[in-house]
């Protein structure tokens, strides 16, 4: 995995956790890979890779069966589907007003332009 330099190591690895409960790669009670393996996998140290799973497991997303893994929480799907919402109005959204703003895009050119691209409601 290529990493951003500018983004701690481990959020970077909760964001492809993420990605993988998103795109249903990781569905609910599937066991998934274990730290070890997602250190050799990331090419990380085991404490960046365990720092990951331990924020996730916190959030919700997954749960440590002692001596067995960690699984893909039940409700892990709506609570990423929640932070990625979050995430998508703190950070994204911010920067998209402020380019239709200046370029006086409008909602309705937002909306027009949305459906022009086959993303019907």
């Amino acid at each position: 995995m290529n990493f951003n330099e500018n983004r701690p190591i481990y959020l970077q690895i909760i964001d492809f956790f993420c990605d993988q409960i998103m795109t249903k790669e990781w569905q609910t009670s599937d066991r998934i890979p274990s730290v070890r393996e997602i250190a050799i996998q990331m090419e990380v140290n085991p404490n960046t890779a365990i720092r990951a799973f331990h924020e996730l497991q916190e959030e919700g997303v997954l749960y440590n069966q002692r001596g067995v893994g960690y699984f893909v929480d039940k409700k892990a799907f709506e609570i990423v589907k929640e932070k990625k919402r979050r995430e998508f109005v703190n950070n994204k959204l911010p920067h998209l007003f402020k380019d239709m703003d200046q370029l006086d895009f409008t909602i309705e050119d937002l909306k027009s332009a949305y459906h022009k691209k086959g993303f019907e409601d």
